[in-house]
């Protein structure tokens, strides 16, 4: 019961210092956190593509937060490093407020949606959609559907390979939202099958 109630506090947790970093840093993007209770205090990564402009110049802006998280949650000596992301073109989060903030900068959603996902799958993703949803460019709301590669769209596989992404844009004409999948690698028996393909298409080119 103990045991239970540790994850479930550190759950919730964890989600307010998520929400309260978003809001800190509205204009940054950032991937996740990671929360970790040490010898010392409490320590918080943060993943994002622009670490320098969450860190700040001399390290102004990151020490600013750290002190209102301590007052905010009541932490024992935060300490918080800011990681930078190996491959952000393949995180959903990352690549969702990217497209957010070429929205907001008045940019085509047909033109950043298309470039986005050739960005994706040309940093290796399996398959990738993206939808912008809202008033695109007139009066009524409309949806834009980008996609390519292969997905899965439920199941485990979809939980396990899946990377999920969604922000929403503040425009004039109104918010768009911006949902964003990217999956990074192909389930086994996906793989199965195209071997199965392949062998079958090589076999009848022999015949």
């Amino acid at each position: 019961m103990l045991m239970k109630k540790f994850f479930v506090n550190y759950a919730m947790r964890k989600i307010q210092i998520e929400r309260f970093i978003r809001k800190y840093f509205p204009s940054e993007s950032y991937s996740s956190i990671e929360l970790e209770r040490t010898p010392l205090g409490v320590k918080i990564v943060i993943y994002t593509d622009r670490p320098g402009r969450i860190i700040g110049a001399g390290g102004g802006k990151i020490n600013e937060m750290t002190d209102s998280l301590k007052t905010r949650f009541k932490l024992d000596n935060p300490q918080v490093d800011v990681k930078s992301i190996e491959k952000p073109d393949l995180d959903a989060k990352i690549v969702a407020k990217r497209i957010t903030s070429a929205l907001e900068r008045g940019f085509n959603y047909k033109k950043i949606g298309n470039v986005m996902l050739k960005r994706v799958m040309s940093a290796g993703a399996v398959g990738s959609e993206i939808i912008i949803a809202g008033k695109l460019g007139g009066s009524k709301g409309r949806t834009g559907k980008f996609s390519d590669g292969y997905l899965k769209h439920c199941g485990q596989p979809a939980k396990e390979l899946v990377d999920y992404g969604f922000e929403e844009a503040n425009t004039k004409p109104g918010k768009i939202g911006v949902k964003v999948k990217i999956m990074k690698s192909v389930p086994l028996m996906a793989k199965k099958r195209e071997k199965v393909k392949k062998k079958e298409t090589k076999n009848k080119d022999s015949k």
